[in-house]
């Protein structure tokens, strides 16, 4: 998934328990750090693979379980001890909603899922192309994008994927357009 994409998917799932478990839009410091977190596992394991070599994928450290759990629990045990525990399930529900996306992605696009990745270093995952670097990787993945949206076949899921993004727009803005800094008021003398 895209950036783009891991946000959106991400504040669908967190717009929706605000709104079925606390009643309420969801406040805007918490959108940032579901924001920060739906891109997370991507923000560590890209540059460690790509451009220094020192993880074997893209999809490794940041996207396994074996991280990611410690680290929501971590975050929700802080947010709760703080009195916040919408901010500790705003980072939960991003940082998993991105590996929840990275496994439905390929299969929306008519690839097979791969699961490997969420349970490294217990289980190997196939290793990236190393020394490429970082923009290299970039542009090769993008051009790979780019393919499908010229791709006659992926026209449904280009559809569902234009869909998801107006509703999801729609949906921040019903809930108030929460992470957008509020317009400050100037007050006169």
């Amino acid at each position: 998934m895209w950036p783009w994409e891991h946000l959106a998917f991400g504040y669908l799932l967190y717009s929706a328990y605000s709104h079925v478990v606390a009643g309420r839009s969801p406040r805007s410091d918490a959108v940032v750090v579901l924001g920060f977190a739906t891109q997370l596992p991507d923000l560590v394991d890209k540059p460690l693979a790509w451009s220094l070599a020192v993880l074997p994928s893209g999809h490794s450290l940041a996207h396994s379980l074996v991280s990611a759990l410690p680290l929501s629990a971590l975050a929700l045990a802080l947010a709760h001890r703080a009195r916040r525990t919408d901010i500790g399930v705003a980072f939960a529900v991003g940082y998993l909603s991105h590996l929840a996306g990275d496994v439905i992605y390929p299969v929306a696009v008519g690839k097979e899922p791969s699961l490997e990745f969420l349970l490294w270093p217990l289980v190997r995952v196939p290793a990236d192309r190393t020394g490429a670097g970082f923009l290299a990787r970039f542009r090769d993945y993008f051009g790979d994008y780019l393919t499908y949206l010229d791709d006659p076949a992926l026209t449904g899921y280009l559809a569902l994927e234009l869909g998801l993004f107006l509703a999801v727009f729609a949906l921040w803005l019903f809930d108030g357009m929460p992470g957008v800094p509020r317009k400050v008021a100037v007050t006169r003398r």
